[in-house]
């Protein structure tokens, strides 16, 4: 028995999720990211990746990158969360998502896509409406950027 489902998503209305079927613990390898292996490159000449569209793109390492736009990806339909309950973990050309907390029965499968903060972080809005959410998809590392520039745009407001 597979440990998710596909379904609606909480996140992202227009769009479907991953869905726990059972309980999973903390620790446990969930699905296989998938998708073609690329040179670095192969990514900075395609058109494929400029950000007008969902993209599926990890750094494997400083070579090679994985393509995860393909149908047999199912992966690809778990959606970002500031309060993410699993991760990508990876060894070589292999990436897993794992759960990185005990994660309950029909709970939606989410994690942090890690985009850096950058000038172009505001294309990036996020839907997840978790407690500690900063509103745009940005990796847990840099979310103070957002929270400090928040702030200070506050106290100027006043």
């Amino acid at each position: 028995m597979k440990l998710y489902r596909i379904k609606k998503s909480n996140i992202d209305k227009k769009g479907r999720g991953l869905y726990a079927t059972k309980d999973i613990k903390e620790g446990t390898k969930i699905i296989n990211y998938v998708g073609k292996v690329i040179t670095k490159k192969q990514t900075e000449v395609s058109e494929k990746f400029d950000n007008s569209k969902p993209i599926y793109l990890f750094n494997l390492n400083s070579r090679y990158d994985l393509d995860g736009d393909v149908p047999w990806n199912t992966a690809r339909l778990i959606n970002h969360s500031c309060s993410n309950n699993c991760d990508y973990m990876g060894k070589g050309l292999k990436l897993w998502v794992t759960a990185i907390k005990d994660i309950k029965k029909g709970e939606e499968l989410t994690c942090d896509y890690g985009f850096g903060f950058d000038v172009d972080y505001k294309q990036f809005p996020c839907k997840c409406r978790s407690k500690n959410c900063v509103g745009y998809i940005v990796r847990e590392g840099s979310r103070w950027r957002i929270n400090k520039k928040f702030k200070k745009s506050q106290r100027i407001n006043r």
